[in-house]
């Protein structure tokens, strides 16, 4: 396609970015693009829309998530801390104009209408928070005396309330682990993480007192009591599927599944192609988390080693949860599968988190056009 010698923007990009993440970011789209047609046409229709109309939104939406993706990995490390902190003070403005001018969905306000257009702000705000607190981490290992560490437990105090305000439990969850996560590969020591364990604990016990609708959910999980329609159809999808599954458009089961096009994709999979399947999906995101933990091992930078193992970290962890759920491993709570499940906020917030991993995992071209110079001149002499 280019020439190793073309200098290009476009050239050096092909020839720097790591083509397995691409590939693999590219499989996860597929997966949508073939789920969306198996998932998407009986929801459309049992609500009275056009049978092709998700299916149709979900391709409008892929095209901006590419031309993200690809225009993001472009990026210096300079340039995504400011996209960054552009785009989590958006959010947060965003995510508090939701508390009291949002859109209320089953007792949440955790979207906005822009221009006719819904926007869920906290799915912007996951990515940049991860790159800002990268960046804090960074500097306070760069210099101790610099108080990144506290100044990263801020803003996620502030984060974590406003997601707890909307409420919206689940993504807190999220943002917690992955924080945490960051915050050990930072170095905390293990009195921080004996605290940080007591005090999420407290919050999770908090939030079963002090929030009916997380307790209702809770209880339905451990009793199998009240409304377990969703998730038992779920199931019941997976195991009807087999091995190999009924056939791409044989499902059956997910006919009646409310949320099959978003939180229970995985089970639309699972009916139609099979265990087999499945195993493949969960791979791609295994490979994900692998690599991206692999090269931040290697990566002596401290805030690429940082801001990409927070990433695929919170990669991994949202399309765990979204499974679990799916195997009734986890109390129902409602959160996408990175790139397969319908939603537009989500499948563009993805696609700049895929973005910046693409673009602190290139090979940086000055070093290699150093090394070449280099290695010019001392053969001259």
């Amino acid at each position: 396609m280019y020439r190793r010698s073309d200098r290009s923007a476009v050239a050096d990009w092909w020839w720097t970015v790591d083509r397995w993440f691409l590939a693999a970011f590219a499989v996860l789209i597929g997966f949508g693009i073939v789920l969306s047609f198996a998932a998407s046409p009986d929801v459309a229709e049992r609500i009275g829309l056009d049978t092709f109309h998700f299916v149709e939104r979900h391709a409008i939406f892929v095209v901006p998530a590419i031309a993200v993706m690809i225009g993001v990995s472009f990026l210096d490390d300079r340039q995504i801390r400011r996209m960054a902190l552009i785009v989590l003070a958006g959010s947060v403005v965003l995510m508090l104009a939701a508390l009291f001018f949002g859109v209320e969905v089953k007792g949440s306000r955790r979207w906005v209408r822009i221009a006719g257009i819904s926007v869920q702000p906290s799915e912007f705000a996951k990515p940049a928070f991860v790159i800002i607190c990268a960046w804090l981490f960074a500097e306070h290992l760069r210099r101790p005396d610099i108080p990144g560490n506290l100044l990263a437990g801020v803003l996620f105090a502030a984060i974590a309330a406003l997601l707890v305000a909307q409420p919206d439990l689940g993504q807190t969850v999220l943002v917690a682990a992955t924080w945490g996560a960051m915050f050990f590969l930072a170095g905390m020591s293990w009195l921080w993480i004996a605290v940080l364990g007591a005090i999420g604990a407290a919050g999770l016990i908090g939030a079963y007192v002090l929030l009916p609708h997380v307790a209702n959910r809770i209880d339905r999980f451990f009793t199998g009591q009240g409304d377990t329609f969703q998730v038992d159809t779920g199931r019941e999808a997976i195991v009807r599927g087999g091995w190999f599954g009924q056939g791409p458009g044989e499902g059956t089961i997910k006919r009646i599944l409310p949320d099959s096009h978003t939180d229970f994709v995985f089970a639309v999979l699972a009916e139609e192609f099979g265990i087999v399947l499945c195993m493949a999906l969960v791979a791609v995101f295994a490979f994900i988390v692998l690599r991206g933990l692999l090269k931040s091992v290697r990566e002596e930078d401290h805030f690429r080693r940082l801001a990409v193992s927070g990433l695929v970290v919170l990669i991994g962890l949202q399309s765990m949860i979204n499974i679990m759920v799916n195997l009734q491993l986890l109390p129902a709570k409602g959160m996408t599968l990175p790139f397969v499940s319908y939603g537009g906020s989500s499948m563009v917030a993805v696609a700049i988190s895929a973005g910046i991993i693409l673009a602190l995992t290139r090979r940086r071209p000055q070093t290699r056009f150093a090394h070449v110079r280099f290695s010019g001149l001392a053969a001259a002499s």
